[in-house]
């Protein structure tokens, strides 16, 4: 494994520990580790920067579906400073698309990295999302 595969693995496991961060304290200090302090986040549903503002928009994210964490899917994939994932919502309690059950959003992000590994910005594609979300 390269160098830079690590580095592109690492800021994404960095990313889904933050997404999947519970406790308001964890998450702030998860986003703090994952993303640089001007690094945004940009999906069809929002358009944020800093810290403040995307582990605001994780809670957000974890209010509207308890119970459930954000997984990969596949490998991560990049060259340069950049990395593509995808990933899906699946329920902690089971249920996940695997036993049957369907993971109500899933996704696909490309970030972009600084020179510490940090992410700067995140541009996120949603590939299923449920009707009225």
């Amino acid at each position: 494994m390269s160098a830079n595969t690590d580095r592109y693995e690492s800021a994404v496991a960095r990313y889904f520990e933050a997404w999947n961060a519970r406790e308001p304290q964890a998450r702030v200090k998860a986003v703090a580790v994952a993303w640089a302090a001007d690094g945004s986040c940009t999906d069809p549903l929002a358009d944020v920067r800093g810290h403040e503002q995307i582990a605001a928009v994780i809670a957000a994210a974890h209010d509207q579906f308890p119970g459930f964490a954000f997984r990969l899917t596949g490998a991560v994939d990049g060259h340069h400073d950049t990395a593509r994932f995808s990933w899906e919502l699946v329920s902690e309690a089971g249920g996940t698309p695997s036993e049957g059950g369907s993971a109500p959003v899933a996704g696909s992000d490309v970030v972009t990295l600084n020179a510490e590994g940090r992410i700067k910005d995140v541009l996120g594609f949603l590939d299923r999302v449920p009707a009225g979300a």
